[in-house]
């Protein structure tokens, strides 16, 4: 089953993904992936859809779609994924192998340790086959 991103939200200060549910009267209803526990997140909730995000390389900005199936390539090659709480130069030198163009000055050990988290999460609870922007167009005129 294919994971859709624009489903995928991460809340600020609360630990982990949580699946769009449905919109609330002043905010959005969720689950957590891990635990399965659904939560209300009003107005005030910092939300972020997982399909908005992208860090910043040389080029410009990579989605996180594809940092994410780029880490999992390494990761089915046989490269070791690491521990957000690893050490700081080994999670640099897994994403220097993963996004090598990656940009020092503005994405930082913190933003990577995130995605470690995001990746470790979407690893054991949904797929890294994920939806299309086309797929998710074509979904929308059918519906």
């Amino acid at each position: 089953m294919k994971t859709d991103l624009a489903k995928i939200l991460s809340v600020s200060g609360h630990h982990g993904l949580y699946l769009y549910l449905a919109q609330a009267r002043n905010g959005v209803i969720a689950e957590s992936l891990a635990e399965k526990k659904r939560t209300v997140f009003d107005a005030h909730s910092r939300v972020s859809t997982l399909s908005d995000i992208a860090i910043y390389t040389s080029e410009g900005e990579l989605r996180l779609a594809e940092v994410l199936k780029a880490m999992n390539r390494l990761a089915s090659e046989g490269r070791a994924v690491p521990a957000s709480k690893g050490s700081p130069d080994e999670i640099k030198a897994f994403f220097a192998d993963a996004v090598p163009d990656y940009d020092e000055g503005r994405f930082y050990l913190s933003h990577m340790k995130k995605v470690l988290d995001w990746y470790s999460e979407l690893d054991k609870w949904a797929s890294f086959d994920f939806v299309t922007d086309e797929e998710r167009e074509k979904e929308l005129e059918d519906n």
